[in-house]
């Protein structure tokens, strides 16, 4: 009926999930340049390093992952901020508000073992 086309699908996929990671990641990462020690310590890493690591997952690999490039690599990070979002910092919080970071981490952990599809600068 319908002709599948999943590289468009990853596409919406990856571009959407990303775009929308980056308004979470871009708070932060403009805090690295005012008060990077005013940030919370979920790891037990330090504040400074915790939020390098937040804007790693939430601006920097989010803006590789929508242009292509080492996407399936860029998508660990994102995940893993995630799980740490829902899974730590939100520990004794009900699901519904871990839902939005499960949610993302869901959609990262998909770009991982998928790729960025045809449409990307991997190409894959």
């Amino acid at each position: 009926m319908f002709k599948t086309n999943k590289d468009l699908g990853l596409l919406i996929l990856r571009v959407g999930a990303s775009v929308l990671m980056l308004t979470h990641g871009y708070g932060k990462f403009l805090k690295l340049f005012t008060d990077p020690t005013d940030f919370g310590d979920p790891i037990g890493l330090g504040p400074f390093i915790s939020l390098i690591l937040a804007v790693i997952g939430e601006f920097i690999a989010p803006i590789f992952i929508i242009i292509g490039y080492k996407t399936k690599l860029a998508a660990i990070p994102t995940t893993i901020t995630m799980l740490v979002a829902a899974f730590i910092v939100h520990a004794s919080d009900p699901i519904g508000t871990k839902e939005k970071a499960l949610f993302y981490a869901v959609c990262f952990l998909a770009i991982a073992f998928t790729g960025a599809g045809k449409y990307s600068i991997d190409k894959n």
